[in-house]
């Protein structure tokens, strides 16, 4: 029997996923062992968490979507543990983890636990903690709005169709953002502060974000009248690239005269002035040789 203590905290709606079950089945065949318990309400990811952690769990697995990735890693970043997390994407975007390389399939996922985890940076803002990105603007307002019906037919497409249902909503917001040797001031369309690289399904705002870096990718669409209407394009990755203001910084603060809409890996986030930094070196992950998100491609 191997040594390694493993829990999977898998989101509840997953619970009659047969990938799943087979998964765990064939893990524990190998002479595993793994537990599984499952979240029904907000705060269950913390509270089984902590209940693992104090039980002498050493690998937590988080099974489900970008928030449930979000949940279980702010828990055992805030736990400050040694215990290592893997990833078993289950969602419908899976941004954090497509942009990994971290595989879809529940049983390859497993297998991840048999790899040295590396240490990797978070995100943070006001007490709060996030993985793969904060989003802002109207990007951050679609994603919010986009119905879990919707997301189970179309899958990632969901987002481009509610972008273009909400076409008339459109509009920018006014803010500056201030970060060391950098300032920029004026009116937005689309704002990321990734710690990963893509968000909103597959949508990549910062394309630059490695998650040992110490860094957070800082990624503007600004709003010029030639933008303001370009909304298709804007979703379905059209040419806009070239009109993104980017930077990567420790720490960036924003202040707007009114409530920007954030949006944490799917947890929602108002206010007027925000902090943004990073948490150096804060989760030991299970990612996969040659993950895009690592500085040097590989692990270590």
């Amino acid at each position: 029997m191997s040594e390694r203590k493993a829990i999977l905290i898998l989101h509840g709606k997953q619970a009659s996923n047969e990938d799943v079950r087979s998964a765990v089945e064939h893990y524990r065949e190998q002479g595993n062992a793994l537990d599984v318990r499952l979240t029904w309400e907000g705060g269950d990811a913390q509270r089984l968490v902590d209940e693992a952690l104090q039980a002498g769990y050493t690998q937590i697995i988080a099974g489900g979507g970008d928030g449930t990735l979000r949940d279980v890693a702010e828990a055992m970043a805030l736990a400050k543990t040694d215990a290592s997390l893997a990833l078993m994407p289950l969602g419908t975007a899976n941004d954090f983890a497509r942009a990994a390389g971290v595989p879809l399939e529940p049983e390859h996922a497993l297998a991840l636990l048999a790899r040295e985890p590396q240490a990797i940076d978070l995100g943070e803002v006001g007490g709060q903690v996030f993985l793969n990105m904060a989003t802002g603007g109207f990007g951050s307002q679609v994603t919010a709005n986009t119905s879990e019906d919707l997301k189970k037919v179309l899958g990632g497409a969901a987002y481009l169709f509610t972008g273009l249902s909400r076409f008339s909503e459109l509009r920018a917001a006014s803010a500056s953002l201030s970060g060391p040797d950098f300032h920029w001031e004026g009116d937005l369309l689309a704002l990321g502060i990734g710690n990963g690289r893509q968000a909103g399904g597959g949508h990549e705002l910062c394309p630059e974000a490695v998650v040992d870096d110490g860094l957070l990718e800082i990624s503007i669409l600004p709003a010029p009248t030639e933008v303001v209407g370009t909304l298709k394009s804007l979703l379905g990755g059209g040419g806009l690239e070239t009109l993104f203001v980017r930077a990567r910084l420790p720490w960036v603060e924003i202040n707007s005269k009114e409530n920007l809409d954030i949006n944490l890996d799917g947890e929602p986030l108002r206010g007027e002035n925000l902090r943004f930094s990073t948490m150096p070196k804060a989760l030991k992950v299970h990612l996969p040789a040659g993950s895009p998100l690592l500085s040097h491609g590989q692990l270590t």
